[in-house]
């Protein structure tokens, strides 16, 4: 299949995870928001260009896989959402609790029902780097919440700004429905405008009574969430790399013998590699033998024969 960026999309490809779009003449080098912005560029770096972004960015996600990512996402939201609850009301973090607008472990109890049924939490577990993920979530939460604006930034920013190309990416790729079962993770039903919601999100974090020591810590402990994250994506390209094209959607897919056989939804990443072609060219090959031929001669006059006699 086409690489699901094509198109309008397309330029955004290697930018996916930059959460700031547009510059602030009013934005002081010295505001959190800024910081971060400076201090995660490096971390940006390296989550884009993990395996299981890039591949995902182009449309190379199988179904089994986006479910498992679904499933950290909901383990890593319960933690992050259980910690702000907890933390609504001190000074630290309040200006930023917004759970209307964010909070995302009702939406992904959705995707999960769909993708797993009403059962599905019997069907689920928490993996180990989650597992990881989600503890410190929670230790920061118990014993350091100054440090939760990290964890929300790094989550909630991202959903609003690249999370929205990544449910395009997924709605095509695995042809989920148009109504958004499956992707209710990324539709914020209550933020009706993406960009100035971040801008008043961007200046509470701002507005927030810190100092430097304070900031540089919320700094460093995003680029620790991002290194959660990165090991997450890590143990998900692993994961993705054992899981059999066939098991997907109970078989194989089929070539429909137009176009390029590296266009072959199933053989694709075959080429090169020992073992058989594409069905549809190799049996185009085969029929082309002179002794096969020969034998597919002889039955379709068999065939007619026995269809004139049965029609005397």
């Amino acid at each position: 299949m086409p690489s699901a960026m094509e198109g309008s999309e397309g330029g955004e490809e290697g930018e996916i995870l930059r959460y700031e779009e547009t510059e602030d003449d009013n934005v002081s080098p010295t505001d959190l928001s800024e910081m971060l912005k400076e201090g995660t560029k490096e971390s940006h770096d390296r989550a884009e260009n993990t395996q299981f972004v890039k591949d995902f960015l182009k449309g190379r996600i199988k179904k089994e896989l986006f479910k498992l990512a679904t499933v950290a996402l909901y383990f890593t939201y319960s933690a992050l959402e259980e910690e702000m609850d907890r933390n609504k009301d001190n000074p630290v973090f309040a200006p930023l609790y917004f759970p209307l607008e964010l909070h995302r472990r009702e939406p992904l109890v959705e995707d999960l029902k769909y993708f797993y049924g009403e059962d599905w939490k019997e069907k689920i577990q928490c993996s180990e780097a989650t597992q990881h993920y989600v503890d410190r979530i929670h230790h920061v939460g118990q014993h350091e919440p100054e440090l939760l604006v990290a964890h929300a930034y790094t989550r909630y920013m991202g959903d609003l700004s690249g999370g929205q190309v990544l449910k395009k990416v997924a709605q095509r790729a695995l042809k989920l429905p148009s109504t958004e079962e499956g992707i209710q993770f990324y539709t914020f039903d209550n933020i009706s405008n993406a960009q100035q919601f971040k801008q008043l999100y961007r200046a509470r974090m701002n507005a927030l009574d810190l100092d430097k020591d304070t900031k540089e810590r919320i700094v460093e402990e995003a680029n620790r969430a991002f290194r959660f994250n990165m090991q997450v994506f890590d143990e998900l390209d692993k994961i993705g790399r054992s899981l059999t094209e066939e098991a997907q959607d109970g078989g194989f897919p089929v070539h429909d013998g137009k176009g390029d056989l590296r266009k072959c939804p199933y053989y694709a990443d075959k080429l090169g590699k020992a073992g058989p072609g594409c069905p549809y060219h190799a049996a185009v090959a085969l029929a082309k033998q002179p002794l096969v031929q020969l034998i597919l001669a002889a039955c379709v006059a068999v065939a007619a024969g026995a269809a004139a006699w049965y029609m005397m």
